[in-house]
């Protein structure tokens, strides 16, 4: 599949020097780039599928393995193995060096709009591994990891994933692709890296769905220059990510980079204090914890907020309409803290007036 590269201010590439490997920038981390607000930026990512040690340590074999040729293998993939040590205490994923952003401050909000997402590769990996997922000591049956290799084709335009019905039968089960970041985030104020597996209010590992091309993800900044980067792609999942993995797989994002400032960020979110995306429909609060139960109650805590904010609605009819009309969706519950996410339909306030 030919790389596609939509005009942009900057590009950072995937290389071993443009990435780290299983840890989130800390405030300890340069910039790799300093873009203004406004900016667009074009990533390059590369999902750690076929990467990793349980896999072999060598994507040309494991894809090999597959039918993918070696030259359709990313030389970025070959040389992050070859160049960079994955340890056991880190996580899994590849995530990109932090982009500064000028003038964004600690209070501020960093708004990230996916503009686009094209897959890199035209084939992709789903794990079930290490006990996880939403089946511990279920599945996967035996000790070894399962990695279930699923290839794209084109029907009538729109690209789906493939994946057979038997073990190494025809591959006929078939999926759309929505491609989107799982790791989405600012540098966290701390001297220590974070792992790369659980999110937090710096957002991180996320995994939210509808963060596809045309949406938006809005994230309280936590250092000077907000530091953000991304990672962890995916040509799709859905709401659970029950197995450990989606279909994970190497996307080129492009991103804008908006800055808005505190006063601005507390009419329109309130006191953020995780992440918040937005669609062309929804407005998506969230809300995280080692706890499903508690990730919900934190979600809905956080939608209440974000409607006093935006549209002056009063609690007690906040949580009346949130109850009525508004769904509340679990993002993950693989990631070591669980997240929900709530979907707020802007439509339904079209004839109240903001508070920005």
């Amino acid at each position: 599949m030919a790389e596609t590269r939509t005009a942009a201010d900057v590009h950072l590439g995937s290389t071993p020097d443009d990435v780290l490997w299983g840890r989130l920038p800390s405030r300890h981390d340069a910039a790799v780039r300093t873009v203004a607000p406004g900016s667009v930026v074009t990533i390059d990512t590369v999902s750690h599928e076929g990467l990793l040690p349980d896999q072999g340590s060598d994507p040309v074999a494991f894809f090999g393995r597959h039918g993918v040729d070696p030259g359709g293998v990313l030389a970025d993939a070959i040389d992050i193995v070859r160049d960079l040590r994955n340890d056991d205490a880190d996580g899994p994923h590849v995530v990109s060096r932090p982009i500064a952003v000028a003038g964004a401050e600690p209070g501020d909000v960093l708004s990230v709009s996916i503009l686009a997402a094209l897959p890199r590769v035209p084939y992709g990996v789903i794990s079930n591994r290490h006990g996880r997922g939403a089946l511990p000591g279920e599945l996967p049956r035996g000790a070894d990891p399962v990695s279930v290799f699923a290839d794209v084709v084109t029907r009538d335009g729109v690209d789906h994933g493939r994946l057979p019905v038997v073990d190494g039968g025809p591959r006929v089960v078939t999926f759309p692709l929505r491609p989107f970041p799982g790791i989405l985030g600012v540098t966290v104020d701390s001297d220590v890296r974070p792992h790369s597996v659980p999110p937090g209010p710096h957002g991180g590992n996320i995994d939210i769905a509808l963060l596809t091309a045309g949406s938006t993800l809005h994230l309280p900044v936590q250092v000077p220059g907000a530091g953000v980067y991304v990672g962890d792609p995916h040509f799709a999942q859905g709401d659970g990510e029950v197995a450990l993995t989606a279909m994970e797989a190497s996307l080129r994002l492009t991103l804008r980079l908006d800055v808005v400032p505190r006063a601005t960020a507390l009419r329109r979110f309130g006191a953020l204090v995780g992440p918040v995306a937005e669609t062309t429909e929804f407005l998506v609060p969230t809300g995280m914890d080692a706890d499903l139960d508690e990730a919900v109650r934190r979600c809905v805590r956080a939608a209440i907020t974000l409607l006093r904010a935006r549209w002056g609605v009063d609690e007690h009819l906040a949580y009346a309409y949130l109850s009525a009309a508004t769904d509340f969706r679990i993002s993950q519950v693989v990631d070591l803290v669980c997240g929900a996410h709530a979907t707020i339909r802007k439509a339904d306030f079209d004839a109240v007036a903001t508070c920005d």
